[in-house]
């Protein structure tokens, strides 16, 4: 399962903080303290020195996603988007408001924040 954040702001902000295989047992490192802690390219490192994530993983791509769009990055955030859209592994992200959304929408959601030039704060901690 993955926690995510639907927060209220100047502008809509979303935060994954995690996401799991089917049993849940062990937290696979996705960058969340970096990304929740504004840490940009400490989180984007992070996330690409972990071997443990699928290349496309969705909670990973979520979060690099955010912190190359805080950077300015705007392709590269919504190429990471667009991965986790179109990934062959999806999960159900929890909201703080107890929602849940599927990993493929919550993406669609940063991605359509990134068009509109919103902010971003997306940031998982992986599960597996």
């Amino acid at each position: 399962f993955v926690g995510a954040i639907l927060a209220q702001g100047a502008a809509t902000d979303v935060m994954v903080t995690g996401s799991a295989n089917r049993i849940g047992i062990d937290t696979i490192d996705v960058a969340y303290e970096e990304v929740s802690q504004g840490r940009n390219e400490a989180a984007v490192a992070r996330i690409e020195r972990n071997r443990a994530l699928e290349p496309d993983d969705p909670a990973a791509m979520i979060n690099k996603g955010t912190a190359y769009a805080r950077m300015g990055r705007q392709s590269d955030a919504r190429d990471c988007f667009i991965r986790a859209i179109a990934s062959r592994e999806h999960y159900d992200l929890e909201l703080a408001n107890g929602q849940w959304m599927d990993s493929r929408r919550a993406a669609r959601v940063a991605r359509g924040l990134l068009e509109r030039r919103e902010t971003l704060a997306l940031a998982p901690r992986k599960v597996s």
